[in-house]
């Protein structure tokens, strides 16, 4: 029956005596039409809360130190939490409203992993959100409060060696270096 609706819904000839009313268990192409817009529409409206998925946090490439050798270079990535809320967090409220994140991703607090900042050079660390778009289910449960989105994060940076220490002054080598002497004098 199904096979003959979809028939019937789609053949091009001469005009056929209809009743008006559809077959039963038949679905008219207007319902059709109607559902598959609003499922269009509720999905780029959902999906269009994550429309920016990747963002550069940090981008210094080519950058160098003048003096400085390049003794490793540190890569990686790493998935953090990067969760949203409404700023209204009104359930059904916070459908409509932006989002703030709640677990911010830092470029300093991920390239520790690589030493200390003033060692590094050339710093790359980029954040790919693309994980969150179907992740926007969260959302729906959450009547729009909350938005759990999970992200990306790849850091690259090029670790430079220490500055060598710097020589201690000294006494010529003649010189006596001076001592403090410690005297005991009992109290009477």
């Amino acid at each position: 029956m199904l096979l003959h609706c979809a028939i019937g819904a789609v053949t091009t000839g001469p005009p056929v005596e209809t009743s008006a009313e559809p077959e039963e268990g038949c679905m008219s192409t207007t319902r059709l039409r109607t559902g598959a817009r609003l499922a269009v529409a509720l999905v780029l409206s959902l999906s269009g809360c994550t429309a920016l998925t990747k963002q550069v946090l940090v981008d210094e490439q080519g950058r160098t130190v003048a003096g400085a050798r390049t003794v490793s270079h540190c890569s990686g990535s790493q998935w953090e939490d990067n969760s949203m809320i409404a700023i209204v967090p009104i359930p059904i409220i916070g459908l409509g409203m932006p989002t703030r994140e709640i677990n911010e991703i830092n470029a300093d607090e991920v390239l520790s992993k690589c030493g200390p900042p003033e060692r590094l050079a050339n710093r790359h660390v980029e954040v790919d959100r693309t994980a969150c778009v179907p992740a926007v289910l969260t959302r729906v449960i959450s009547l729009g409060v909350w938005h759990w989105c999970p992200a990306n994060v790849s850091y690259e940076a090029d670790v430079m060696a220490p500055e060598p220490p710097q020589p201690v002054a000294s006494a010529p080598p003649g010189a006596a270096a001076p001592r403090d002497i410690l005297s005991y004098r009992p109290s009477q």
